[in-house]
Protein backbone atom coordinates (compact mmCIF):
# COMPACT_ATOMS: atom_id res chain seq x y z
CA UNK A 1 0.00 0.00 0.00
CA UNK A 2 3.12 2.72 0.68
CA UNK A 3 4.21 1.67 -2.74
CA UNK A 4 0.82 2.40 -4.35
CA UNK A 5 0.73 5.56 -1.91
CA UNK A 6 4.22 6.73 -3.02
CA UNK A 7 3.14 6.09 -6.92
CA UNK A 8 -0.19 8.09 -6.79
CA UNK A 9 1.90 11.33 -5.58
CA UNK A 10 4.49 10.87 -8.26
CA UNK A 11 2.20 10.70 -10.99
CA UNK A 12 -0.48 13.67 -9.09
CA UNK A 13 3.23 15.72 -8.87
CA UNK A 14 3.81 14.70 -12.62
CA UNK A 15 0.80 15.80 -13.46
CA UNK A 16 0.85 19.24 -12.03
CA UNK A 17 4.47 19.49 -13.62
CA UNK A 18 3.13 18.76 -16.78
CA UNK A 19 0.39 21.47 -16.70
CA UNK A 20 2.92 23.67 -16.00
CA UNK A 21 4.59 22.99 -18.57
CA UNK A 22 1.90 23.03 -21.10
CA UNK A 23 1.07 26.25 -20.36
CA UNK A 24 4.48 27.96 -20.98
CA UNK A 25 3.92 25.77 -24.85
CA UNK A 26 0.78 27.48 -25.25
CA UNK A 27 1.78 30.94 -24.31
CA UNK A 28 1.88 33.87 -27.05
CA UNK A 29 4.74 35.97 -27.05
CA UNK A 30 3.71 39.85 -25.71
CA UNK A 31 5.80 41.30 -29.20
CA UNK A 32 5.59 39.74 -32.34
CA UNK A 33 6.02 40.03 -36.07
CA UNK A 34 3.09 42.63 -37.81
CA UNK A 35 0.59 40.47 -39.77
CA UNK A 36 1.77 41.83 -43.25
CA UNK A 37 5.75 42.54 -42.71
CA UNK A 38 7.34 45.54 -44.71
CA UNK A 39 10.31 44.87 -47.07
CA UNK A 40 13.64 44.86 -44.79
CA UNK A 41 15.60 47.52 -45.51
CA UNK A 42 18.70 47.21 -47.79
CA UNK A 43 20.16 50.19 -45.31
CA UNK A 44 21.10 50.05 -41.78
CA UNK A 45 20.83 53.70 -40.50
CA UNK A 46 19.10 53.75 -36.61
CA UNK A 47 17.19 56.78 -36.20
CA UNK A 48 15.37 57.59 -32.47
CA UNK A 49 12.55 60.01 -33.30
CA UNK A 50 11.06 62.13 -29.91
CA UNK A 51 11.18 58.41 -28.72
CA UNK A 52 9.88 58.02 -24.64
CA UNK A 53 9.12 54.79 -22.83
CA UNK A 54 7.82 53.70 -20.03
CA UNK A 55 7.68 49.99 -19.20
CA UNK A 56 4.94 48.00 -19.39
CA UNK A 57 2.50 48.93 -16.87
CA UNK A 58 4.34 51.53 -15.52
CA UNK A 59 3.22 55.73 -15.62
CA UNK A 60 7.11 56.92 -15.10
CA UNK A 61 8.94 57.37 -18.13
CA UNK A 62 12.51 56.09 -18.01
CA UNK A 63 13.41 57.66 -21.60
CA UNK A 64 11.92 61.46 -22.87
CA UNK A 65 12.44 62.76 -25.93
CA UNK A 66 15.21 60.81 -27.48
CA UNK A 67 15.88 61.98 -30.81
CA UNK A 68 19.37 61.11 -32.38
CA UNK A 69 20.30 59.58 -36.06
CA UNK A 70 23.27 56.92 -36.09
CA UNK A 71 24.02 56.46 -39.88
CA UNK A 72 25.41 53.38 -41.59
CA UNK A 73 29.41 53.20 -40.47
CA UNK A 74 29.13 55.79 -38.06
CA UNK A 75 29.51 54.61 -34.37
CA UNK A 76 27.44 56.10 -31.80
CA UNK A 77 28.50 56.48 -28.03
CA UNK A 78 25.91 56.05 -24.89
CA UNK A 79 27.46 57.12 -21.83
CA UNK A 80 25.58 58.06 -18.53
CA UNK A 81 25.53 57.46 -14.71
CA UNK A 82 23.29 53.69 -13.24
CA UNK A 83 19.96 54.33 -13.83
CA UNK A 84 19.99 56.60 -16.77
CA UNK A 85 18.46 54.52 -19.34
CA UNK A 86 21.16 53.46 -21.56
CA UNK A 87 20.56 49.80 -21.52
CA UNK A 88 16.77 50.38 -22.37
CA UNK A 89 17.69 52.51 -25.15
CA UNK A 90 19.20 49.73 -26.44
CA UNK A 91 16.97 47.04 -26.18
CA UNK A 92 14.27 48.73 -27.99
CA UNK A 93 16.11 48.46 -31.68
CA UNK A 94 15.60 44.76 -31.49
CA UNK A 95 12.41 45.11 -30.20
CA UNK A 96 13.14 43.17 -26.20
CA UNK A 97 10.93 45.80 -25.53
CA UNK A 98 8.44 47.83 -27.77
CA UNK A 99 8.92 51.59 -28.49
CA UNK A 100 5.89 53.68 -29.40
CA UNK A 101 4.94 53.35 -32.79
CA UNK A 102 6.61 55.65 -35.42
CA UNK A 103 9.84 56.47 -33.13
CA UNK A 104 12.48 54.05 -33.60
CA UNK A 105 13.12 53.51 -37.84
CA UNK A 106 15.72 51.17 -39.01
CA UNK A 107 16.78 52.07 -42.56
CA UNK A 108 13.96 54.39 -42.60
CA UNK A 109 11.33 51.62 -41.62
CA UNK A 110 9.81 51.64 -38.37
CA UNK A 111 11.26 48.63 -36.84
CA UNK A 112 7.31 47.52 -34.93
CA UNK A 113 6.67 47.37 -39.52
CA UNK A 114 9.51 44.71 -40.21
CA UNK A 115 9.73 40.76 -39.54
CA UNK A 116 10.88 40.04 -36.08
CA UNK A 117 13.40 37.39 -37.10
CA UNK A 118 14.82 39.61 -39.70
CA UNK A 119 14.80 42.44 -37.62
CA UNK A 120 17.15 40.58 -34.91
CA UNK A 121 19.14 38.98 -37.08
CA UNK A 122 20.56 41.82 -38.06
CA UNK A 123 21.44 42.85 -34.95
CA UNK A 124 24.43 41.30 -32.76
CA UNK A 125 24.23 42.85 -29.41
CA UNK A 126 26.65 41.87 -26.73
CA UNK A 127 24.96 42.53 -23.01
CA UNK A 128 27.43 43.23 -20.31
CA UNK A 129 26.58 39.44 -18.35
CA UNK A 130 27.03 37.57 -21.37
CA UNK A 131 25.27 33.75 -20.65
CA UNK A 132 27.40 31.14 -21.43
CA UNK A 133 26.70 27.61 -22.15
CA UNK A 134 27.84 24.54 -20.12
CA UNK A 135 29.74 23.49 -23.60
CA UNK A 136 33.68 24.16 -25.30
CA UNK A 137 34.64 27.72 -26.09
CA UNK A 138 33.97 26.73 -29.37
CA UNK A 139 30.48 26.26 -29.14
CA UNK A 140 29.97 29.14 -27.37
CA UNK A 141 31.53 31.51 -29.86
CA UNK A 142 30.17 29.51 -32.70
CA UNK A 143 26.35 29.53 -31.35
CA UNK A 144 24.72 31.48 -33.85
CA UNK A 145 26.49 29.97 -36.63
CA UNK A 146 27.18 26.62 -35.63
CA UNK A 147 28.65 25.69 -39.30
CA UNK A 148 31.55 28.47 -38.50
CA UNK A 149 35.11 27.29 -39.21
CA UNK A 150 38.29 26.92 -37.31
CA UNK A 151 39.53 29.69 -39.09
CA UNK A 152 36.16 32.20 -38.21
CA UNK A 153 36.80 31.37 -34.90
CA UNK A 154 40.11 32.20 -34.36
CA UNK A 155 39.45 35.75 -36.15
CA UNK A 156 36.35 36.17 -33.72
CA UNK A 157 38.86 35.89 -30.66
CA UNK A 158 41.23 37.79 -32.52
CA UNK A 159 39.24 40.82 -33.00
CA UNK A 160 37.68 40.50 -29.02
CA UNK A 161 41.14 40.28 -27.82
CA UNK A 162 40.87 36.64 -26.84
CA UNK A 163 42.53 34.29 -29.24
CA UNK A 164 45.98 34.50 -26.89
CA UNK A 165 44.30 33.66 -23.93
CA UNK A 166 42.14 30.79 -25.56
CA UNK A 167 45.96 29.20 -27.39
CA UNK A 168 47.12 29.04 -23.95
CA UNK A 169 44.77 27.06 -22.71
CA UNK A 170 45.63 23.24 -22.70
CA UNK A 171 42.60 21.93 -24.50
CA UNK A 172 42.24 25.68 -26.67
CA UNK A 173 38.88 25.84 -28.51
CA UNK A 174 37.96 22.51 -26.68
CA UNK A 175 38.30 24.44 -23.30
CA UNK A 176 35.37 23.59 -21.52
CA UNK A 177 33.61 26.52 -19.83
CA UNK A 178 31.46 25.50 -17.13
CA UNK A 179 28.00 26.64 -16.00
CA UNK A 180 27.30 30.12 -16.96
CA UNK A 181 31.24 30.35 -17.96
CA UNK A 182 32.64 29.57 -14.58
CA UNK A 183 35.45 28.54 -15.66
CA UNK A 184 36.32 32.17 -16.77
CA UNK A 185 36.71 35.55 -15.66
CA UNK A 186 34.56 37.88 -16.16
CA UNK A 187 36.25 39.84 -18.94
CA UNK A 188 37.03 36.29 -20.83
CA UNK A 189 33.17 36.08 -20.38
CA UNK A 190 32.79 39.02 -21.87
CA UNK A 191 35.14 39.03 -24.90
CA UNK A 192 33.43 35.27 -25.52
CA UNK A 193 30.32 37.55 -26.07
CA UNK A 194 32.09 40.07 -28.63
CA UNK A 195 33.31 36.62 -30.69
CA UNK A 196 30.00 35.37 -30.44
CA UNK A 197 28.65 38.09 -32.19
CA UNK A 198 31.21 39.01 -34.27
CA UNK A 199 31.41 35.65 -35.60
CA UNK A 200 27.48 36.37 -37.00
CA UNK A 201 28.98 39.45 -39.31
CA UNK A 202 25.90 41.75 -38.62
CA UNK A 203 24.75 44.66 -40.29
CA UNK A 204 23.93 46.69 -36.58
CA UNK A 205 26.40 45.79 -33.85
CA UNK A 206 25.45 46.87 -30.24
CA UNK A 207 27.55 46.75 -27.03
CA UNK A 208 25.85 47.31 -24.16
CA UNK A 209 28.96 47.76 -21.42
CA UNK A 210 30.43 44.81 -22.46
CA UNK A 211 33.72 45.82 -21.90
CA UNK A 212 33.26 46.42 -17.83
CA UNK A 213 34.89 43.53 -16.90
CA UNK A 214 38.53 43.99 -18.68
CA UNK A 215 41.17 46.18 -17.40
CA UNK A 216 42.00 49.82 -19.20
CA UNK A 217 45.40 48.19 -21.32
CA UNK A 218 42.92 44.92 -22.54
CA UNK A 219 39.77 47.39 -23.10
CA UNK A 220 42.17 49.53 -25.39
CA UNK A 221 43.51 46.46 -27.38
CA UNK A 222 40.11 45.12 -28.23
CA UNK A 223 38.63 48.52 -29.25
CA UNK A 224 41.84 49.39 -31.52
CA UNK A 225 40.86 45.38 -33.31
CA UNK A 226 37.43 46.62 -33.45
CA UNK A 227 37.77 50.21 -34.70
CA UNK A 228 37.88 48.71 -38.79
CA UNK A 229 35.47 46.52 -37.90
CA UNK A 230 32.67 49.17 -36.64
CA UNK A 231 33.87 51.42 -39.47
CA UNK A 232 31.63 49.13 -41.88
CA UNK A 233 28.63 48.55 -39.44
CA UNK A 234 26.45 50.51 -37.42
CA UNK A 235 27.67 50.55 -33.81
CA UNK A 236 26.10 51.94 -30.69
CA UNK A 237 28.44 51.44 -27.80
CA UNK A 238 27.17 52.02 -24.42
CA UNK A 239 29.51 52.53 -21.42
CA UNK A 240 30.49 53.84 -18.06
CA UNK A 241 33.95 54.52 -19.33
CA UNK A 242 35.00 57.60 -21.18
CA UNK A 243 37.65 55.77 -22.95
CA UNK A 244 35.59 53.05 -24.66
CA UNK A 245 33.68 55.99 -26.63
CA UNK A 246 35.99 58.49 -27.14
CA UNK A 247 36.70 57.46 -30.65
CA UNK A 248 32.68 57.71 -31.19
CA UNK A 249 31.75 59.98 -34.04
CA UNK A 250 28.82 61.35 -32.09
CA UNK A 251 28.27 60.45 -28.23
CA UNK A 252 25.14 61.44 -26.34
CA UNK A 253 24.97 61.59 -22.59
CA UNK A 254 22.04 60.82 -20.89
CA UNK A 255 20.50 61.70 -17.49
CA UNK A 256 17.43 60.95 -15.96
CA UNK A 257 16.39 59.32 -19.10
CA UNK A 258 16.97 62.71 -21.57
CA UNK A 259 20.05 63.52 -23.86
CA UNK A 260 21.15 66.08 -21.71
CA UNK A 261 24.71 66.55 -23.94
CA UNK A 262 26.12 65.03 -27.25
CA UNK A 263 29.03 65.81 -29.76
CA UNK A 264 32.41 64.13 -29.89
CA UNK A 265 34.84 63.73 -27.46
CA UNK A 266 36.70 66.73 -27.40
CA UNK A 267 33.13 69.25 -27.99
CA UNK A 268 31.65 67.39 -24.68
CA UNK A 269 35.16 67.49 -22.66
CA UNK A 270 35.33 71.55 -23.96
CA UNK A 271 31.56 72.23 -22.71
CA UNK A 272 32.72 71.31 -18.77
CA UNK A 273 29.45 69.25 -18.20
CA UNK A 274 28.80 66.10 -16.96
CA UNK A 275 30.87 64.06 -19.81
CA UNK A 276 33.56 66.17 -18.84
CA UNK A 277 33.76 65.66 -15.20
CA UNK A 278 33.25 62.08 -15.59
CA UNK A 279 36.46 62.03 -18.31
CA UNK A 280 38.01 64.36 -15.86
CA UNK A 281 37.48 62.28 -12.29
CA UNK A 282 38.00 58.27 -14.51
CA UNK A 283 41.47 59.83 -15.86
CA UNK A 284 42.53 60.83 -12.07
CA UNK A 285 41.50 56.97 -11.13
CA UNK A 286 44.11 55.90 -13.55
CA UNK A 287 46.57 57.95 -13.91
Amino acid sequence: MMALGWIVNLLQRGAASMGRIQKLFDAQPEIQSPPSPKPFPRTHSIEFRNLSFSYPGEERQVLRDITVAVEEGMTLGVVGLTGAGKTTLVRLIPRLYDPPPGTLLLGGTDVRELGLERLRGAIGMVPQDVFLFSATLRENIAFGRPEATDEEIWEAARLAGLAEEIASFPDGLDTLVGERGIALSGGQRQRVGIARALILDPPVLILDDALSSVDAKVEEEILGHLRGVLARRTAIVVAHRISAVREADWIIVLQDGRIVEQGDHGRLVAQGGLYARLNELQQALVS
